[in-house]
């Protein structure tokens, strides 16, 4: 008797206890960028304020610096399951469908609110595509504005001609070719290594990356182009999504609404703080001059109008709407 009423016991904790174990669910999220870089430090508050907010019910483990997908890989990785949320870098998908590289247009919104306002006229487009493609945008924050780093001084477009061009995006390659760089395709997390050992001698792309990466160290010019604001997007796995408890979809939706706002805010603080990183590492930080400005404006004329030819009806509405 006693037996058997401790077996029943012991099967009813054993139920118990796998009860609880399914109660929680973990998810993994992929990011491509250093766990100090402000996008990472955002995404691990989101990710601990989901915990917070299910009591535990639902754990986000975030997987920084490429260390789970490199930056290319964590699209197709949430599409397919083997990730359930990851971050990725908008403009990197352009050649898949134009709307994802709006914000990688040069000159075209050249500001923060000029990029919020890019992003409400993007989003709705952008939540439909994810959606067909079985994702949901969870949300987005951009990068500071992108300026030029070079080994050597730039007085306008022509001193770029045959210069070794560091291409992370569809965008950033086109630009190589039009200044009649040489565009090398470097990931975020060999930059340092690519400039320290030759393979690029110059790029576009913001003081964050640069200050990151420690790019003091092996080049010395920082033109402050202020030409786009590319932005990164948190997505999740429509399907992950579907199967949480509504009280956890809710959670996580308040959570990364509030890791929007919190994003953007921080970007702005990033920038002037890594552009202080780089001076106090020996960077010289200089505005364009006129003649590279316009230089680069031009060269932002012809990547729009490529652009609007690829992106056809509905690259129009969303160039149209932005400029509302």
């Amino acid at each position: 008797m006693h037996r058997s009423t401790f077996l029943k016991a012991a099967a009813t904790l054993a139920l118990a206890s796998s009860g609880l174990a399914f109660a929680q669910t973990k998810w993994d999220l992929p990011t491509a960028y250093p766990a100090t870089n402000y996008h990472t430090i955002n995404i691990q508050s989101f990710a601990d304020e989901v915990d917070k907010a299910t009591a535990g019910k639902l754990k986000i483990t975030v997987h920084a610096n490429a260390a789970l997908f490199k930056a290319p890989e964590i699209k197709r990785a949430v599409q397919g399951g083997q990730a359930q949320a990851g971050e990725i870098l908008l403009v990197n998908f352009q050649n898949e469908w134009s709307i994802f590289g709006a914000d990688g247009l040069p000159f075209l919104a050249d500001s923060f609110d000029e990029a919020m306002k890019l992003y409400r006229a993007q989003k709705p487009l952008l939540e439909k595509k994810l959606a067909e493609q079985g994702m949901s945008l969870l949300y987005s924050v951009p990068w500071p504005p992108q300026g030029l780093y070079t080994k050597k001084a730039i007085a306008n477009a022509a001193d770029l001609k045959g210069i070794k061009w560091r291409a992370y995006s569809p965008a950033t390659a086109r630009i190589g070719e039009l200044v009649q760089a040489q565009p090398v395709t470097v990931q975020a997390a060999e930059v340092s290594q690519a400039f320290a050992t030759g393979v690029v001698d110059s790029m576009m792309s913001s003081g964050v990356t640069g200050a990151d990466t420690k790019l003091f160290e092996h080049t010395k010019f920082y033109y402050d182009m202020q030409a786009w604001l590319p932005k990164n997007a948190v997505i999740v796995n429509k399907k992950a999504f579907d199967a949480l408890p509504k009280p956890e979809q809710d959670a996580l939706m308040r959570a990364a609404a509030a890791a929007e706002t919190r994003g953007w805010a921080a970007a702005q603080k990033a920038n002037g703080d890594s552009l202080d990183r780089l001076k106090a590492g020996g960077m010289q930080i200089l505005p364009p001059s006129a003649a590279l400005k316009a230089d680069m404006t031009k060269v932002g004329d012809t990547l729009l109008k490529e652009w609007l030819e690829k992106a056809g009806a509905e690259g129009k509405t969303l160039v149209d709407a932005y400029r509302k």
